[in-house]
């Protein structure tokens, strides 16, 4: 009988990568998520019943048991950018991670891949960060043989990164930003998903594993770069710090108030993490140790972000239109 893996996870950005992948190996899939019938999508990526999506809550013990019971391989993709309701950082990132690394340990695991963030610390002024150190310290202390995948911002046609900045600028001649200077090494999201196969299939040592794209760049010139492949000529303006804080503090304020219903563009949290560069470490193991050649985002973006010119999909045809008409000029 094939082997099974368990995503915990599997249906979001970086899981359903991860799940294609395994699918493709011949492995069976079993997509533990809070809203199986919303993750229905996964199931083509493998014959009739390879990939299923279950429910499961990973702040439960008997949940989470019952979804790694009679795999060989865990991969816990769970993760959140913003705390809501009770997946808060702690309950999630921490507990949620530490849970599922004690009980796949329990259950006779074979391996289990955690999928992390650059720029987990203990000492990080940000909730989010400190909650990812507390999530690896719980996986390693009950898993010491686990992968662990630090990538930098995960790029790809679902990401929330280039995809946001590239709808905000077709609503206005501006485009204001935060941490403009702030540097980041962009990661393609199935190179990540390759990283943790090579993980899953005992190809990868065990360890911490650092990975960023072939380039590292700043804020300003990541959405600049969106900006040229969207065709859009707009004016980048960076909101300071202290009163990026301000927003921040007074959009989650909002958030409180209405009990979650109205989530603003930017928390406190995610000010306090954009004040620190996101990239691969020196000395730290990454890519390279894998054997894997990181994409490069501008190979990628014009493959998804298309659809935010000024003229979508016919854009590149009406420039070859004009291109002709002056030829004949």
């Amino acid at each position: 009988m094939s082997k099974l893996v368990t995503i915990y996870g599997g249906s979001g950005f970086v899981g359903r990568y991860v799940a294609r992948r395994m699918a493709k190996e011949g492995w069976r899939v079993r997509v533990a998520v809070r809203r199986p019938n919303e993750a229905l999508f996964v199931k083509p990526y493998g014959a009739v019943g390879q990939v299923e999506p279950i429910l499961c809550n990973i702040r439960d013990d008997a949940s989470v048991r019952s979804a790694l019971q009679g795999a060989d391989a865990v991969v816990n993709c769970v993760g959140i950018l913003a705390p809501s309701g009770k997946n808060k950082f702690d309950a999630v990132q921490h507990e949620g991670a530490e849970r599922i690394a004690r009980l796949a340990a329990e259950e006779g695991v074979d391996r289990l891949v955690h999928i992390s963030a650059i720029g987990a610390d203990l000492e990080s002024d940000s909730d989010y960060a400190q909650s990812k150190a507390l999530g690896e310290e719980g996986v390693l202390a009950n898993f010491p043989s686990a992968v662990i995948l630090r990538p930098s911002i995960v790029f790809g046609p679902e990401d929330d990164f280039f995809n946001r900045f590239a709808g905000m600028s077709r609503f206005g001649p501006v485009l204001p930003i935060v941490g403009a200077d702030t540097k980041f090494q962009p990661v393609y999201v199935d190179d990540v998903a390759n990283a943790a196969v090579m993980g899953v299939l005992g190809q990868a040592a065990a360890g911490v594993y650092e990975l960023g794209g072939p380039e590292v760049a700043t804020l300003r010139e990541l959405v600049h770069s969106m900006l040229d492949v969207v065709r859009r000529r707009r004016l980048v303006v960076n909101i300071p710090f202290f009163a990026a804080r301000i927003m921040g503090g007074s959009f989650d304020l909002i958030k409180a108030m209405s009990g979650g219903l109205v989530a603003g563009p930017l928390t406190k949290d995610q000010v306090r993490l954009l004040a620190s560069d996101n990239v691969v470490a020196e000395g730290a193991k990454g890519f390279a140790d894998l054997g894997i050649e990181a994409t490069a985002f501008e190979v990628i973006l014009p493959n998804y972000l298309w659809r935010f010119r000024p003229s979508g999909q016919y854009d590149a045809i009406k420039e070859s239109a004009q291109n002709l008409r002056a030829d004949h000029e």
